[in-house]
């Protein structure tokens, strides 16, 4: 491949089409990603029925959480993927941290200005995902969301390091703004007004939601792509178990076994 002159590396702009004009090779590798591929687990290491730590999905979301917990590889096993739509079904999906679980439901917090909690007030049914790739393990979680009390909210907000809660001041999130500076200035600003306080009080527009499941979907990956998929839903009204295709679970949960 001939090299590039020198004065057209320094005058040409950095854009798109001045990368494209001159590594057109580089482009039509990266348009082919077939080769990108890893393996994942051996037919000998599957994860069906009778691997379930527990026949109660928050049980077994637990020990896999317990399980990428203990991988130092693993930086942020709370982290997820958050789906949610406009009241017409617009998606959006977001990563973002759990703060907690239990059986009432999964925690997260945001601003309640931000598109995400807009599009919660409107259509409440919201998808969850954990994907932890050293272990090739995910977990899916389909429910519904509530806000959560702004006694719990306040109670959080009042444990986070000072700079989280300035920034939480800070950004009005998901409105447009002129550039960073002027985020950062409004940060400085908060930083010099609360500058003698050991912390500062929740804002209003600042809170957390719960997501109460009403279906799990834990996941593991084949290398022979023929991958693990087993998920727990709660009966319909009216549907009957199909001991052919389902198995009981506890209080009330059914597990079935998917294609991949």
């Amino acid at each position: 491949m001939s090299r590039v002159p020198i004065h057209l590396k320094v005058k040409l702009p950095f854009s798109w089409i001045a990368t494209r004009t001159l590594f057109p090779r580089l482009f039509s590798q990266m348009a082919d990603l077939s080769g990108m591929r890893k393996p994942y687990h051996s037919t000998e290491d599957v994860f069906d029925i009778d691997h379930l730590i527990s026949l109660d999905p928050l049980q077994q979301f637990n020990a896999w959480l317990h399980e990428a917990c203990k991988d130092k590889t693993i930086l942020e096993p709370n982290a997820m993927a958050l789906a949610t739509a406009t009241k017409d079904g617009v998606p959006s999906v977001r990563m973002i941290l759990m703060k907690g679980f239990d059986v009432s439901g999964f925690r997260f917090f945001t601003n309640y200005n931000s598109r995400k909690a807009i599009e919660l007030n409107t259509n409440p049914r919201v998808s969850l995902m954990f994907y932890w790739e050293p272990l090739k393990k995910s977990v899916r979680i389909e429910g519904t969301v509530e806000k959560l009390s702004e006694e719990k909210s306040t109670e959080y907000f009042s444990v986070r390091p000072k700079d989280s809660q300035l920034g939480a001041l800070a950004s009005n999130q998901s409105s447009v703004i002129s550039g960073r500076d002027a985020l950062l200035s409004k940060y400085k600003e908060l930083q010099e007004q609360y500058a003698q306080q050991e912390s500062v009080p929740k804002p209003e527009f600042w809170g957390g939601y719960v997501v109460k499941p009403f279906a799990y979907e834990f996941w593991q990956g084949q290398t022979n792509r023929l991958h693990d998929r087993l998920r727990f839903r709660k009966l319909r009204e009216g549907e009957l178990l199909d001991e052919s295709v389902m198995h009981k679970g506890e209080d009330g949960w059914v597990i079935e076994r998917l294609c991949p």
